[in-house]
């Protein structure tokens, strides 16, 4: 059995890059002393109540899947100091950023976990989230490799476990079959509901969204994002 109490099941494959350019030394001695103090133990029993996982009082709990840069997540965690956020990213590179732009601090609203997210999924207690953000996830463009979308009925079955009601999924993609894609899903599963009364609501950003890295590259390159943001019912 899980901690939360579900039958065990085993965890996808992770497909994506785990590095990428040779950490330079100040990166690594960020990654260094960053991470150890701010990682998710999953050896652990998840705590029944999840805001206690954090170093300080907080409200709410909010998980980023694959962070990248850490450009959102860094911005979020200066906007709602009272809000504890978890944040995944298996790629090396992109943990390394997020910590040398920390400098050395472990704020006490944040926890990190560098592998994959089902697994933290699967660890994390029923309804303990009020919100999960998937932003540019990695859209395996070739069809035969859409079946590695993280966006899938298995994970928005995890996702509907871990979100309590009215609790948001938020997804944000310039690919356009993605997009769809996960439109698709959502419509399918019975926990979500989409929020859209018309086309600015995917069209226009999050509220007091920073932008990444990468989405600049797609809109320098035409490729329009689209955000999307769905309801736990």
């Amino acid at each position: 059995m899980t901690q939360a109490g579900h039958p065990e099941r085993s965890t996808e494959a992770f497909f994506g890059r785990r590095r990428g350019k040779r950490l330079r030394p100040q990166q690594l001695a960020a990654l260094e002393e960053v991470l150890p103090r701010l990682r998710v133990n999953l050896a652990s029993a998840a705590p029944e109540d999840l805001r206690t996982l954090f170093a300080c009082p907080v409200q709410d709990v909010r998980l980023e899947i694959g962070f990248g840069g850490g450009e959102h997540l860094l911005a979020e965690l200066q906007r709602h100091p009272a809000t504890g956020f978890l944040g995944v990213e298996p790629f090396v590179n992109g943990m390394a950023k997020l910590a040398a732009a920390l400098e050395g601090r472990a704020p006490p609203n944040l926890r990190l976990y560098d592998d994959d997210a089902t697994q933290l999924l699967e660890w994390l207690p029923d309804a303990s989230l009020v919100g999960i953000d998937l932003f540019y996830p990695d859209p395996w463009p070739k069809k035969r490799h859409w079946k590695r979308r993280f966006v899938s009925p298995v994970n928005l079955d995890r996702f509907a476990r871990v979100l309590r009601p009215g609790a948001k999924f938020r997804f944000a993609s310039d690919i356009p079959s993605y997009v769809n894609w996960t439109l698709l899903a959502c419509r399918i599963h019975p926990a979500f509901s989409w929020e859209a009364a018309s086309a600015d609501d995917w069209r226009v950003p999050f509220v007091n969204w920073p932008g990444t890295r990468y989405e600049e590259k797609a809109v320098r390159e035409g490729r329009r994002p689209a955000y999307l943001t769905f309801t736990r019912v």
